[in-house]
């Protein structure tokens, strides 16, 4: 599986401690790196701490996002500080980037409530969780309200997140096969098609005795020896009576080859 590309949203809001979006920020991409994952993020010489608060701040993120548009499966949204709502729906927005979103707040601690180490990310991540929902954008969050980037529980949420975002990004553009229709009593295994187009998933159906009437007509084809190696290489069949292996090896090559002319990724199929 290739390296996850993830894009790394650092709010930040100017009369909070800028310090906490500096370092919050490099403990989240130094996470990210132990983890084997490619984080696109803006860097302290673009834009201060690497954050965004600014109009131009936005631009220059979604402007970087863009440029990585066809590698990033997902945005991590992660508030040192407070943040500034705007900010994170405009990169969003102006990136033109549809992935799964999972918005994260570093937590306060008991102590560190001064001018100079509030975070006050708690009420930051309801601000800008609000003002994605308005602009239309979707977005997960992590098991507690506020995480430490460092604790097993945010580690957790970080995976089960790239985990959806891969799923997410394979499924994106996909083209499934139907074989045949569905037997009449299990309406358990029945879907939309429509539904799943609006996902960017496609279907091509088939009618079940088109593919018995292909597979008959194999006599002699080379590439039914082959599929018989495979199903031989591959499980043990010496209690197999031979027509079936037969039958089986020409199904096997007839699904194939229907797949690869149709371009398709995966199928499903009811016999």
């Amino acid at each position: 599986m290739k390296q996850p590309v993830i894009g790394v949203i650092v709010g930040n809001r100017g009369f909070f401690p800028g310090h906490l979006c500096e370092t919050g920020r490099q403990t989240v991409l130094d996470l990210l790196e132990r983890e084997g994952i490619k984080a696109i993020a803006l860097g302290p010489t673009d834009t201060p701490y690497g954050s965004v608060e600014s109009v131009a701040d936005s631009q220059k993120l979604a402007d970087l996002f863009k440029q990585h548009r066809d590698e990033i499966i997902g945005v991590l949204v992660t508030l040192p500080n407070f943040g500034d709502e705007r900010a994170i729906a405009n990169v969003m927005r102006w990136s033109g980037l549809d992935v799964p979103i999972l918005m994260h707040a570093f937590p306060d601690e008991v102590g560190k409530m001064s001018v100079e180490y509030r975070r006050d990310s708690f009420c930051g991540k309801m601000s800008a969780c609000n003002n994605l929902k308005q602009y239309g954008f979707k977005y997960s969050l992590t098991t507690n309200h506020t995480e430490d980037p460092s604790s097993p529980l945010f580690l957790k949420d970080l995976r089960d997140f790239v985990a959806t975002c891969q799923v997410v990004a394979g499924l994106k553009g996909a083209r499934v096969g139907l074989i045949g229709a569905r037997p009449a009593n299990f309406i358990t295994v029945r879907f939309s098609e429509k539904l799943f187009e609006r996902a960017g998933i496609s279907t091509e159906t088939i009618d079940l005795s088109e593919i018995f009437g292909r597979a008959q007509r194999l006599n002699g084809n080379p590439k039914v020896a082959q599929k018989l190696d495979q199903i031989r290489g591959y499980v043990n069949v010496a209690d197999t009576p031979a027509h079936a292996l037969d039958k089986m090896a020409r199904l096997g090559v007839v699904i194939d080859d229907w797949m690869a002319r149709r371009a398709m990724h995966a199928d499903e199929h009811y016999v």
